[in-house]
């Protein structure tokens, strides 16, 4: 029997979990990829390693005000995300269907206690407040 294809295996865990777009599980793969590199420049010996749920997080903010920019708030909605929980959800079905892969000491509700999305993603794009000056001539 033929390997399925990722696109294949999304298809597959949206028609079981109709709560998050397509898009949504790719963006998750690349984020986990932005994430490991980053924390790999981080890491004096280059390695590989585990990422935890938390370090995920802060990864998919980085990524999608990256790739996004003012947007990024406006993309999760539409693919159904509206907290940073729905991160663990989608994390943990790429893992139920083999995508990613956990230790012991991975949990779900490691996902619970993220960012505001709309703090985290609207705020970097909000206009500095401060005095506002007026110059008129008399």
């Amino acid at each position: 029997m033929a390997e399925l294809s990722f696109s294949e295996i999304i298809d597959g865990v949206c028609l079981k979990d109709p709560r998050y777009g397509k898009g949504s599980y790719y963006f998750i793969r690349s984020a986990l990829d932005y994430t490991l590199k980053s924390l790999e420049k981080e890491n004096a010996e280059g390695a590989s390693r585990h990422v935890s749920g938390q370090e995920l997080l802060e990864g998919i903010r980085k990524f999608a005000l990256e790739q996004f920019g003012p947007m990024a708030f406006t993309v999760f909605e539409h693919w159904g995300i509206r907290q940073s929980s729905d991160f663990g959800d989608i994390v943990f079905n790429l893992i139920e269907v083999g995508i990613l892969g956990k230790n012991d000491r991975d949990d779900i509700n490691d996902f619970s206690e993220g960012f505001d999305l709309k703090e985290a993603l609207l705020k970097p794009f909000e206009p500095e407040s401060g005095p506002i000056s007026s110059s008129t001539t008399s």
